[in-house]
């Protein structure tokens, strides 16, 4: 679709090319092949084929296609040139290791802070205690991902560390936060907008807030831009306001309340003031059970899947299958890293019934690699659940958390009306 061009083939475009693909679509449209030809609403001519090609790449129409890669193009000539941020002493911010090596090669010299944990599914509560069970959840969650595994000391030690360096942040002479539309990045901003909101800043806090960059059939995240992507970012960034900061701390307490209601409040306000937080927010609160069947969103989309595979499968449905067609197609607003979904959809298993069985499989390339090539199928009840027929929360199924809402037996029955937008509590 997009120029091969080194490491990014979808979002570093090469303007022949582009025109030479705009030319093989008219030369086919004219040649009466038919999915080439529906693709003309009129006779088909080079000014059309052109205008598709960039509508397919979401640009607004050819000349703007054009002007971006030309903007592109120089913002890479320029990465040798001079360090951005060499004006100050900067401090970056992402809630991921995935740009500190583009903002490298990008030409920035500052240095690089990561908000790493996963508010998109781990207990979110503040107060006392609240590291040592952020340590614990990731132990419990990560730790035999890792050669040596993770070990509890070792985790509550980092976490602190990270408190305190968040903290020394203040001593910048500017801290930039590098931040997507998704959930976890939102989560991740509302964390960091309730810290500077409450305690020291630096003389300059700056945002760079993005939600869509033109060059692939579907932008998920800053970490899949070219370095040279960066550095346009960079002319974006804005001083964050005291209404963000407001917001950010508003939003980041009803994140870690055990009552669902303020944060869906929230949600429906639709945040003026960070536009991008009121979908994520609406995202992260689909996780919890549905009012109609007891599923979240990430638990239903993957029993759909199971009941309906994609054609393109040949019948056999597999975790890294669902990954990928929640992260590239169904999913309203991706973010999930593929460790979330796992989580979230093999959780499923240890209801008192089974929605789902599995059995081991092998990928494309013959071997097998548990989880994520095991062969998943909807059972009868599975379908039932999917159907609302039955309630997935009567399996008590093991406890979750969805922020700082804890989900399972002898909590609240928090669920979620998605009709009406709000969140609704169950009586026993």
């Amino acid at each position: 679709m997009a120029d091969a061009l080194g490491s990014y083939p979808q979002f570093r475009l090469n303007f022949e090319q582009q025109g030479k693909r705009a030319k093989d679509l008219l030369k086919a449209a004219r040649a009466g092949e038919a999915e080439a030809l529906a693709r003309f609403k009129t006779p088909p001519r080079l000014a059309e084929a052109q205008y598709l090609i960039a509508r397919e790449l979401r640009f607004d129409n050819w000349a703007s296609m054009k002007r971006h890669i030309s903007e592109m193009t120089l913002a890479r000539e320029a990465m040798n040139a001079s360090a951005p941020d060499s004006d100050l002493p900067t401090l970056h911010i992402r809630c991921g290791h995935d740009l500190q090596e583009q903002l490298k090669e990008a030409g920035f010299g500052g240095d690089y802070y990561v908000d790493i944990y996963p508010y998109i599914i781990g207990p979110v509560r503040e107060g006392a205690g609240y590291l040592e069970q952020r340590a614990r959840h990731i132990v419990d969650c990560y730790g035999d991902q890792f050669d040596p595994p993770l070990e509890y000391e070792g985790q509550l030690r980092s976490l602190k560390d990270k408190e305190r360096e968040l903290h020394d942040s203040a001593d910048y002479g500017r801290v930039v936060l590098w931040f997507e539309h998704d959930v976890t990045d939102q989560l991740s901003l509302i964390h960091l907008l309730g810290h500077y909101a409450t305690h020291r800043r630096p003389s300059r806090l700056e945002l760079v807030s993005i939600s869509d960059f033109p060059g692939a059939r579907r932008f998920t995240g800053l970490g899949e831009l070219p370095p040279e992507a960066l550095r346009l970012l960079w002319m974006t960034r804005k001083p964050v306001s005291a209404a963000q900061l407001r917001l950010g701390l508003d939003a980041w307490r009803a994140l870690a309340s055990p009552d669902p209601l303020p944060l869906a409040a929230i949600m429906r306000s639709a945040t003026p003031a960070l536009p991008l937080l009121a979908c994520a927010l609406h995202r992260h609160l689909r996780e919890l059970p549905s009012s109609i069947n007891g599923l979240s969103l990430t638990e239903e989309m993957a029993l759909t899947l199971m009941a309906q595979p994609l054609p393109r499968w040949g019948g056999n449905v597999n975790l890294a299958k669902i990954y990928s067609a929640m992260h590239w197609d169904l999913d309203p607003l991706p973010g999930q890293g593929d460790l979330h979904v796992r989580d979230r959809v093999l959780n499923m298993e240890g209801a008192s019934a089974r929605v789902f069985e599995r059995r081991a499989g092998v990928g494309p390339d013959g071997n097998s690699r548990p989880p994520w090539t095991d062969i998943l199928s909807i059972t009868d009840l599975g379908r039932a659940v999917l159907k609302g027929g039955f309630d997935f929360m009567s399996l008590t199924p093991p406890s979750r958390w969805v922020g700082g809402v804890q989900i399972g037996t002898g909590m609240p029955d928090w669920r979620w009306d998605h009709k009406a937008r709000d969140a609704v509590r169950l009586s026993s």
